[in-house]
């Protein structure tokens, strides 16, 4: 399984770095994102920086992308990318991501500024098959739009938000140029991550892509900014040295985050009809589920036995994020 591959992986790699460096370094990180990116310097200056960051979140943006990636596959059931390109990629998450959801050789580039990430990102998936072919290049995202050779898939997960405005939207103009057939970009499921998010999907249909996932259509979002966000969840184990610098006991975590994928021309199925947009919430009797439909609304749909056994056997399965 390419997860626990991946793990293994990363495990192998924290077992030459110092405890207290790899804490160290983890803690500058946190308190970076948390703060104001710069954009003068990459954020990974060295190597302690990469592995300490590939092992404290590199879970965690690989669980998030393999679920953006799964949700454009369950609508695109006949399709399969024949070359991959990674914005931004670093170590490469996406990378694994896109071998996860479909088997088969592919041409892989990842495009990152950040040296220390790109050789860290290239060890590890020399150390996997399926990964190992994937081509590592240095260039930068700032300064305009990029130019970028063509693929069949275009990746840019948790990048954006380390971007000024203007080179965030050059970005999100070169992707949808670049993709053939599909872009997916993901971001931390946070308030400012799902506005990104909903920029960059108005980007999207304005150089004429459809929206496949998560939205079951391509009207103006209907989530009201300010009040709520879109965002969903994916459960991660943590690492050891996850548990070390968070201090908690928990062997888990939830990963949220928002996403949109978004295709060139019809693939599968379309979109769903509706898309679940929180957590269903069981009650005796009753299932209620919070609804984003194709007619362009959120509205919640209660789901009883009376509604037959097969309604109510899969809304009782129906979880966060589903197509409905």
């Amino acid at each position: 399984m390419i997860e626990q591959e991946l793990r293994g992986a990363l495990a192998a790699l924290v077992d030459g770095l110092p405890a207290r460096q790899a804490s160290a370094a983890v803690e500058r990180l946190i308190a970076h994102y948390r703060g104001e990116t710069p954009t003068g310097a990459p954020v990974l200056r060295n190597r302690a920086d990469a592995v300490a960051y590939a092992a404290y979140r590199m879970p965690a943006t690989f669980a998030a992308a393999s679920a953006a990636l799964e949700a454009l596959a369950e609508r695109a059931p006949g399709w399969r990318p024949g070359d991959h390109l990674d914005i931004g990629g670093g170590t490469g998450a996406a990378v694994w991501a896109a071998a996860g959801v479909w088997e088969g050789p592919r041409t892989t580039t990842v495009l990152d500024w950040a040296e220390s990430a790109l050789d860290l990102g290239r060890e590890l998936a020399g150390r996997v098959p399926d990964v190992a072919g994937t081509g590592w290049q240095r260039g930068s995202l700032r300064g305009g739009t990029p130019r970028l050779a063509p693929a069949d898939l275009v990746t840019v997960s948790y990048v954006l938000g380390e971007l000024e405005p203007a080179d965030r939207s050059a970005v999100v103009e070169a992707a949808a140029g670049a993709a053939r057939d599909a872009v997916v970009l993901v971001e931390p499921g946070t308030p400012d991550g799902y506005l990104r998010i909903r920029e960059a999907r108005d980007a999207l249909l304005a150089a004429g892509l459809t929206v496949l996932a998560p939205c079951p259509h391509d009207g103006t979002c209907p989530v009201v900014v300010g009040q709520d966000w879109c965002h969903f969840a994916v459960r991660v184990a943590r690492s050891s040295l996850h548990r070390q610098v968070k201090g908690g006991e928990l062997a888990y975590e939830d990963e949220k985050y928002s996403y949109v994928a978004a295709v060139r021309h019809p693939l599968g199925d379309g979109p769903a009809a509706s898309r679940v947009v929180r957590r269903p919430q069981q009650r005796k009797g009753q299932v209620l589920l919070d609804l984003c439909v194709r007619e362009g609304g959120l509205t919640r749909r209660t789901v009883t036995k009376r509604d037959g056994a097969d309604t109510w056997r899969a809304a009782r399965k129906t979880d966060w994020g589903d197509a409905l």
